[in-house]
């Protein structure tokens, strides 16, 4: 095997173990919501809910710059209105920190987004 074909071979396997796009954003929200709901229980842990709410918003920062980008394929209504969702995350997240609102709304949010990320990810494999 030629070297260009090794590795391809390694990263290959790689990408296998990682998984697509999607799936790796379905796992990034998955896990900062699992960090909000831990947070956000009945024991009321602010550090531990602040800490989950920057995650969360660096979360939102990547992907708002992400589809703000000319190389992002969704179609621009999409973009333009996940933007906005992202923009309420971030003024939200602010009102959660001043105590001044609950973090439910951000819970729901990521669930629905992960919702799309799991259909869209399901209509892109193959069937069996």
């Amino acid at each position: 095997m030629t070297a260009p074909g090794t590795s391809h071979a390694a990263y290959g396997n790689a990408s296998k173990v990682l998984g697509t796009p999607r799936s790796i954003e379905y796992q990034a929200f998955a896990r900062v919501n699992g960090q909000l709901t831990a947070a956000a229980g009945p024991e009321g842990d602010f550090p531990r809910l602040a800490a989950a709410l920057w995650d969360n918003q660096r979360l939102w920062t990547a992907l708002i710059a992400d589809l703000a980008s000319s190389d992002n394929a969704l179609p621009e209504t999409l973009r333009a209105q996940l933007i906005s969702l992202g923009a309420f995350v971030m003024n939200h997240s602010r009102r959660v920190v001043a105590r001044e609102a609950e973090a439910g709304p951000l819970l729901e949010i990521n669930a629905a987004v992960m919702r799309g990320l799991r259909a869209q990810s399901s209509a892109a494999e193959p069937a069996a």
